[in-house]
C-alpha cells in the first residue's frame, strides 16, 4: 500500500542534448519558454472573456459514440525515448479495460503519441499542435521534466486536464488548475537515494547525472543529503547525454574509489559507463544506485548487456514508490497491462516491467480517475469533471472503495459515493493537485524481474532533508 503521511519520488522522465548543443540551444529554449507564456496568457485572457480556448479542448468532443482522445506528451525520440512508450502502454491498457467496460458516457476512449523530444523548443510546438489536430482530447499525460515548465502552461490554459510525471520542485507551489500528479519532487529521490545508501553501509559514494533538465534537479539535494548522512562524496561527474564514450568521467570516477554511483543519466548513457568503467577497472564493477526511472525494461537490457546480466542484477539498487503487488486492484492493472504486450509501439525488454515502473502505475490511475470523474459529473469537460477527480480520488466518509473502472462505473451508476484505489494505492490530494507516497527498495533478477527488497520509513527520509 501507498502511505500517505510523507513525500517521496518516483517521477520516470527526462532527455537532453548534449553539453554543447545544450549551449547552443539555450536561446531556443528561452524563446519556447517565453512563447509558452505569451500563448497561455493569451488563452487565459480569452478564456476570461467567454471564448473557447482551443476546439475541442474545452470539451466539444463530439456526439455520443464518438472516441475522445488521451494524449501522450513525452519523449518518443532522443535520449529519453523510452519514456514515450512506458506510458502509452498504461494508455493502452487502461483505455482497452474502460472501453470493455462500456466506455465513457456513450464514447470510446483512444491514445495519441504526441513526442516532445525530451526538449522543451520542440515541445512546445508540438503541445499546440496537439491542440491544433484534436478536437476530441479529453486528458492529457506524461509532460516530464524535460518539457512540463514549457507546456503545462499551454496545458492549463487550454482548460485541459493532466497527469504529469515532471519531479521538478516548482509544481509544489504554483497553482495550475487542470494539473495533477501522482509523483513528487526529484529532491525526495535524492533523499531516498542516499537513504538507501546509508542502509548498505556504504561511506565513500561518487555522483553521475545527465546533463539533461530532470537529472540535474537530483545533484545538490543529493549532496546536501550526503553531508547529512556522512557519506563523503568522491566526484561529481556530469554526463553528456549526445556523447558516445565516457572514459574521462570512467577514470575519474575510479580513481576516486567510491564503494558506489548514485546515478540517472538516460539513453544510452548509464549503460556505456557502466561498460567503460568494467573495462578500465579490470573487470570489476562499481555498485549502482539508481533513480526510479531504472526501473524500466529498456533500462536492464542495455545495463545488462553492459556488465553483464547476473553481475549488474548483483550490484544494483533503486529507488521506486510503493505500489501494490497484490490484491484485486493489482490483479486487474497485471491483467489489463499484460495483455498490450506486443501491441505498443517503442516497447522492447521484458514487459512485465511496466507493472512496477512509476509511469506504468500511476498514470494507469490517473486515466482511471479522469474517466470516472467523467461518469460522475455526467461531462468530458475538464473544466466540469476535473474537480471529481480528487472526490474519487480521496473519497468521502462512508465510500465505496472500488480497485478498477469497471467495479467503479458500476458503483456510481448505483447511486453510491465511490473511493479508487488501484495499483498505486490511495491517493491523497493536496492544493496543488499532489498526491504522494512513500519509498520502496528494488532490485532485479538476472532475468530482469523487478524485486523488492526493502522499503525507506518517513523517519530516514527526513533526517537528510
Amino acid at each position: 500500500m501507498k502511505s500517505t503521511t510523507i513525500v517521496a519520488a518516483a517521477t520516470g522522465r527526462r532527455g537532453h542534448p548534449g553539453r554543447a548543443a545544450a549551449r547552443n540551444l539555450q536561446p531556443r529554449r528561452a524563446a519556447a519558454v517565453l512563447a509558452a507564456a505569451v500563448l497561455a496568457a493569451g488563452l487565459a485572457a480569452c478564456s476570461s472573456s467567454g471564448g473557447s480556448a482551443s476546439g475541442g479542448s474545452t470539451g466539444s468532443t463530439g456526439s455520443t459514440g464518438s472516441k475522445l482522445t488521451i494524449a501522450d506528451v513525452a519523449p518518443f525520440s532522443g535520449a529519453d525515448a523510452a519514456l514515450g512508450p512506458t506510458y502509452l502502454a498504461s494508455c493502452y491498457g487502461a483505455t482497452a479495460a474502460i472501453n470493455q467496460a462500456g466506455g465513457v458516457l456513450g464514447h470510446t476512449l483512444t491514445c495519441k503519441s504526441v513526442d516532445t523530444r525530451g526538449d522543451p523548443a520542440d515541445a512546445v510546438p508540438a503541445v499546440n499542435q496537439m491542440f491544433a489536430s484534436t478536437p476530441s482530447l479529453a486528458l492529457v499525460i506524461g509532460c516530464t521534466s524535460d518539457e512540463a515548465a514549457s507546456v503545462v502552461p499551454i496545458i492549463n490554459a487550454h482548460k485541459m486536464a493532466m497527469f504529469c510525471m515532471t519531479g521538478q520542485s516548482e509544481f509544489d507551489h504554483v497553482h495550475y488548475p487542470y494539473f495533477y500528479r501522482l509523483v513528487p519532487p526529484d529532491l525526495e529521490e535524492s533523499y531516498a537515494m542516499v537513504a538507501i545508501a546509508r542502509q548498505l553501509h556504504y561511506q565513500r559514494v561518487a555522483l553521475a547525472f545527465g546533463n539533461d533538465i530532470g537529472s540535474q534537479t537530483f545533484i545538490q539535494p543529493a549532496i546536501s543529503a550526503l553531508k547529512k548522512a556522512g557519506i563523503m562524496l568522491t566526484t561529481n561527474q556530469t554526463l553528456d547525454l549526445k556523447a558516445n564514450t565516457f572514459r574521462t568521467e570512467a577514470e575519474a570516477i575510479i580513481q576516486s574509489h567510491p564503494q558506489a554511483i548514485m546515478t540517472e543519466a538516460l539513453g544510452a548513457a548509464d549503460p556505456t559507463l557502466f561498460s567503460e568503467i568494467k573495462q578500465l577497472n579490470g573487470g570489476h564493477v562499481i555498485p549502482i544506485i539508481g533513480t526510479s526511472a531504472a526501473i524500466s525494461p529498456a533500462f536492464f537490457k542495455s545495463a545488462a548487456a553492459a556488465e553483464g546480466a547476473k553481475t549488474f542484477a548483483g550490484s544494483f539498487h533503486a529507488d521506486n514508490l510503493v505500489v501494490e503487488s497484490d490484491g484485486p486492484a493489482f490483479a486487474t492493472f497485471r491483467s489489463t497491462l499484460l495483455a498490450q504486450q506486443g501491441k505498443v509501439p517503442g516497447a522492447t525488454g521484458n514487459f512485465a516491467t511496466y507493472l512496477s515502473a512509476p509511469g506504468g502505475v500511476h498514470l494507469y490511475d490517473g486515466i482511471n480517475l479522469a474517466a470516472l470523474a467523467m461518469l460522475m459529473s455526467k461531462s468530458t469537460s475538464p473544466g466540469t469533471y476535473g474537480p471529481d477527480i480528487i472526490k474519487i480520488g480521496d473519497g468521502v466518509p462512508g465510500a465505496t472503495v472500488c480497485h478498477s473502472f469497471a467495479a467503479c462505473a458500476s458503483a456510481l451508476k448505483a447511486g453510491k459515493q465511490i473511493r479508487y484505489e488501484g495499483p498505486g494505492g490511495p491517493t491523497s490530494f493536496d492544493s496543488y493537485h499532489d498526491s504522494t507516497g512513500i519509498f520502496q527498495v528494488d532490485t532485479y533478477s538476472p532475468a530482469g524481474q523487478v524485486q523488492v527488497t526493502g522499503s525507506l520509513t518517513a523517519a530516514q527520509l527526513r533526517a537528510l532533508s
